[in-house]
């Protein structure tokens, strides 16, 4: 499953993920954004357990802000077990 998720409150504007039927993620790809360093947790994250990086990530903050684009790819991930489950 393709999930695509509109960030809020970071630098990046949407994130595309893929989901495969195992939980384990794929290609995620960031539109905006620290470049390098989003191109980094791409790669971190490529062929983990969606669970693993929600625990890793949840939380992150980026400066003063409330989130960070790793934050927000927990939330992506979490939306999208939870509408993969329906």
């Amino acid at each position: 499953m393709t999930y695509n998720y509109r960030t809020k409150g970071v630098c990046s504007k949407e994130m595309h993920i893929e989901l495969n039927d195992d939980n384990t993620v794929h290609n995620v790809h960031f539109t905006g954004g620290c470049n390098g360093n989003l191109a980094g947790i791409s790669s971190i994250v490529e062929g983990m357990d969606a669970e693993e990086i929600i625990d890793r990530f949840d939380g992150i903050r980026c400066g003063f802000k409330n989130t960070s684009c790793p934050d927000q790819l927990a939330i992506a991930l979490g939306e999208a077990l939870a509408q993969d489950k329906q």
